[in-house]
């Protein structure tokens, strides 16, 4: 267990810092998990060590994702719905609602 100190710092135990690859210099994320705290390793959970190459990919399967999507989007686009969009505004304001 960790003390807080008076200028609120805290020490990441030696094994914590091991086991998750926390070095000196790293940022950490204090995310409000109720009531309790999520610390995150640089942001993002298993991207922080990333290569360039590795992101390259990433960003390569997001762009396809995008595209795909945006191409099945024009496929759906309906007469009634203003802008020929795939959704009516009341649609979309029905959404998420039980009952």
């Amino acid at each position: 267990m960790s003390k807080v100190t008076s200028k609120r710092q805290v020490s990441i135990p030696k094994e914590v810092a091991d086991r998750y690859g926390i070095e000196p210099g790293d940022e950490i994320d204090w995310i409000p998990a109720g009531d309790e705290i999520r610390v995150v390793v640089g942001g993002s959970v298993g991207t922080q060590r990333l290569g360039v190459a590795q992101r390259l990919a990433l960003f390569d399967r997001a762009t396809e994702r995008r595209d795909h999507r945006a191409a099945g989007a024009a496929q759906e686009e309906r007469p009634d719905a203003p802008g020929g969009r795939a959704w009516t505004r009341d649609e979309l304001y029905g959404r998420g609602r039980s009952g």
